[in-house]
């Protein structure tokens, strides 16, 4: 009976013999089919000592994997029906379907180097599966390899039958010992999972799991997680350079190959510093498993960045989600939807509420629901009529969101921006404090609520909120317009103006950099660039009204600026108070700004959330009514 047995592809035998020397120096009996002497029967002595190893290692390459690894392949099959199975890759592959339920350790351009951090692994987890006593030979002692701190093996680690079997070796066991740099350990950036579907419009899917890993991961207490837009901005390339320029320890890599009967997805855990995999897996799993998926990539990569994790660490794993796979597919497709008219938000709060009604309990779903709704109505409503109701429903969504999932920061987030909108500024402030607070809090949450206080005049808290969401999404916009946004809204409109030119001129359609860089040159004084730039809204986009009416006022041609105002009162009618205020309060009639901005507040107007930091109302700030109109506001004193 040999400790272990080999199985391989023939034509890969060079490639397997270092690990056959390096195993047996090692002190560990082996037995592969170049020993088969002459005139064995050879499938009878195969067959008799693949049933009587005490672990078979089976390598799986291009070769082994292909339409002609089928001997591998029943080899494996009988391994795992014995529970003896150790896979390994010698090429970057998948294991076949049916053997991906147990994590394969790499060892792909491996040359026999037995203090290779990836052999120690394979040959720590052989020494367990055999049972017997095997320390390391008198001749070679393995300086760099230790039991302290490793926990008793259990051999359901190596098991097909299960996630949890397949975790227990990533984290307790092979892969223990790993470990990036002190000073960053635990940073860790999910890339984007690669669609190997054949369709593109399941790249929706792809995207979507690998975000819902990153959230989850995010959740857990002492983790730093790189945001989504900057991991994917550097997604597609490699690990290392990948690693290197978001300043993270480690990497998390995956594709997912999807179709009617079956998911596929295969996750890696890689060491930024020096491209070896720490942990790998490969999950076939029934569509509607897909959650389970999930939630084992996230808790195997937290096992390997922290030595446990708690009961509060496993439960904020799953905070706010679901185990209904259709449900979460339908969110998937609303997060990812990009639209922003009135039409794309009442189809995202379509997706949602179909989610909810799959799975009543889906916190995600009802937060996602009740932002959907609050900006079909702060961005599109025209009449009080329909403001009022919406926002009064839209909040109700948002509580529904918190009382299923009370430290879920998109939950509060939601609340928060619905409470803004309905100029419920201290409301608002209160849940945006709870978000950024609550496990997990989003960039996007971050720069949400650093908008918020720029808008009011905070702008040192604001600051402070901007770049903690740039330490973990240091790549994305909306950070870097976030902080052009304070700086304009600061009146330093001569440092904002070259940056907010470059990001326009990258980003042509963003209306967000095109508004900045208009409100700048405006407040330079360079009125006819400022209109140029408006001249890119579309048409029915308040500010191109607005920054071309003022450009007319400044510039002395009254009739102009008061035709423009005029056009936009007939397209915008009671909706627009606010911006009428704007363009009056330029053109020196500040108790017709005034008027119209009481006329705002009596509309409920959310666009007097930026009534503290307006440079087109300082005409009117000095006005007896202002100071009683601010007041009325209630802004919170941060």
């Amino acid at each position: 009976m040999s400790d272990i047995f080999i199985s391989y592809k023939a034509e890969d035998r060079a490639r397997v013999r270092p690990l056959v020397e390096a195993l047996t120096a090692d002190g560990l009996s082996l037995w592969w089919d170049a020993d088969i002497g002459a005139g064995d029967r050879w499938r009878e002595t195969i067959a008799h000592n693949l049933d009587t190893a005490k672990c078979v290692i089976v390598a799986w390459s291009k070769r082994s994997t292909g339409a002609e690894g089928h001997f591998v392949r029943d080899e494996a099959a009988r391994s795992v029906k014995r529970g003896v199975y150790l896979p390994v890759t010698i090429d970057k592959v998948d294991p076949p379907l049916g053997f991906g339920e147990t994590q394969c350790l790499p060892l792909t351009g491996w040359k026999g180097d037995r203090d290779d951090p990836r052999y120690l692994a394979l040959l720590d987890a052989a020494r367990r599966i055999v049972g017997g006593d095997h320390g390391p030979s008198s001749s070679h002692a393995h300086t760099g390899h230790t039991a302290t701190g490793s926990t008793p093996f259990d051999r359901r680690a190596v098991l097909v039958g299960g996630v949890v079997g397949g975790l227990a070796l990533a984290g307790g066991g092979a892969w223990y010992w790993l470990h990036g740099s002190p000073a960053n350990a635990n940073s860790v950036a999910v890339l984007p999972f690669a669609n190997l579907s054949g369709d593109p419009a399941q790249a929706y899917f792809s995207d979507g799991l690998a975000e819902e890993v990153r959230s989850a991961l995010a959740r857990i207490s002492g983790l730093k997680v790189i945001g989504r837009t900057s991991s994917e901005l550097v997604g597609g390339g490699d690990a290392m350079a990948a690693a290197t320029r978001l300043g993270v320890a480690t990497v998390v890599t995956g594709s997912v190959r999807r179709s009617p009967t079956t998911i596929r997805v295969s996750a890696q855990l890689v060491d930024g510093h020096n491209g070896v995999e720490r942990w790998s897996q490969t999950f076939d799993r029934a569509p509607g498993d897909v959650l389970q998926i999930q939630t084992s990539i996230a808790e195997a990569v937290a096992q390997q960045l922290r030595s446990q994790l708690g009961t509060a660490d496993r439960a904020a794993l799953t905070l706010g989600g679901t185990t209904n796979a259709a449900a979460q597919d339908m969110v998937l497709k609303a997060d990812a939807d990009p639209d922003g008219s009135k039409a794309g938000f009442q189809a995202k709060a379509a997706l949602y509420d179909a989610a909810i009604t799959l799975d009543p309990g889906y916190a995600l779903a009802w937060a996602g629901k009740s932002r959907a709704m609050t900006n079909i109505v702060a961005f599109y409503a025209t009449s009080q009529a329909d403001l009022i109701p919406g926002l009064t429903a839209a909040a109700a969504v948002a509580e529904k969101a918190i009382a299923l999932a009370p430290t879920l920061a998109e939950a509060h987030q939601a609340l928060g921006l619905n409470r803004e909108n309905a100029l419920d500024f201290t409301g608002g402030w209160a849940e945006y404090q709870r978000a950024v607070a609550s496990p997990g809090c989003s960039p996007r949450t971050l720069v949400s609520v650093a908008n918020f206080l720029s808008r009011i005049g905070r702008f040192d808290d604001a600051r402070k909120l901007i770049e903690q969401a740039a330490s973990i999404d240091p790549l994305n916009p909306a950070v870097t317009q976030a902080r052009l946004g304070l700086l304009v809204l600061a009146r330093r409109f001569d440092e904002a103006v070259a940056p907010l030119t470059q990001m326009l001129a990258d980003r042509p359609t963003s209306t967000g950099a095109r508004s900045l860089l208009a409100e700048s040159l405006l407040g330079l004084g360079r009125y006819a660039e400022a209109a140029r730039v408006a001249d890119g809204f579309p048409h029915e986009f308040p500010l191109w009204f607005v920054i071309r009416s003022i450009a007319a006022a400044r510039t002395g041609d009254r009739a102009k600026a008061q035709s423009i105002l005029d056009d936009m009162r007939k397209l915008a009618g009671d909706s627009a108070h606010y911006q009428y205020a704007e363009m009056r309060a330029q053109l020196g009639d500040r108790d017709g700004a005034m008027a119209e901005l009481e006329a705002a507040y009596k509309f409920r107007d959310p666009g007097l959330g930026l009534l503290p930091t307006d440079a087109s109302l300082d005409p009117v700030r000095s006005h007896p009514r202002f100071a009683a109109l601010v007041k009325r506001l209630n802004f919170p004193a941060v």
